[in-house]
């Protein structure tokens, strides 16, 4: 049985190894031991913020699922609130088992609670079976998006 919560401190080493494991994670991630102290501090923020949430999936007590949920608030579309969905991963173990799309309908479910009139996610280009998964669950590619690395 799949259950959501909240992410706690204790979850962060398990988050960490499934965000560094597929090829662009690998590039960027540091999953080291012990965790380099920015995980912490990321961590302790978004902790501290209610507009975020680190939300993980478990079985039993397995970590198997991550995505981190921010609510954000817009002058347009009339003051309308938006959630973005971000950093989606699933241990390899479960992948192929539906665990990705549940995520995905617990975070639009949070959004939903919230009172958001959309949810927006971004993938890396790189990820093309990401993109078919998210257009599957019904996102749309309306919108190019561009990012500066700083």
């Amino acid at each position: 049985m799949i259950h959501f919560r909240q992410a706690a401190a204790q979850d962060l080493e398990r988050i960490v190894e499934m965000l560094a494991d597929d090829d662009l994670g690998s590039q960027r991630e540091r999953f080291e031991d012990p965790l380099p102290p920015c995980y912490m501090k990321a961590f302790e923020a978004i902790d501290a913020d209610p507009n975020n949430e680190l939300v993980v999936a478990c079985e039993g007590n397995a970590v198997i699922g991550v995505f981190q949920i921010t609510f954000t608030p817009y002058i347009t579309h009339q003051g309308g609130w938006r959630a973005t969905i971000e950093g989606v991963r699933t241990c390899s173990a479960v992948r192929g088992r539906g665990i990705g799309a549940k995520l995905i309908e617990w975070g639009i479910s949070l959004a939903k609670e919230r009172g958001c009139h959309l949810v927006q996610l971004t993938t890396d280009k790189k990820r093309t079976d990401a993109l078919r998964f998210y257009e599957r669950l019904g996102f749309q590619n309306t919108h190019e998006g561009l990012k500066m690395k700083l």
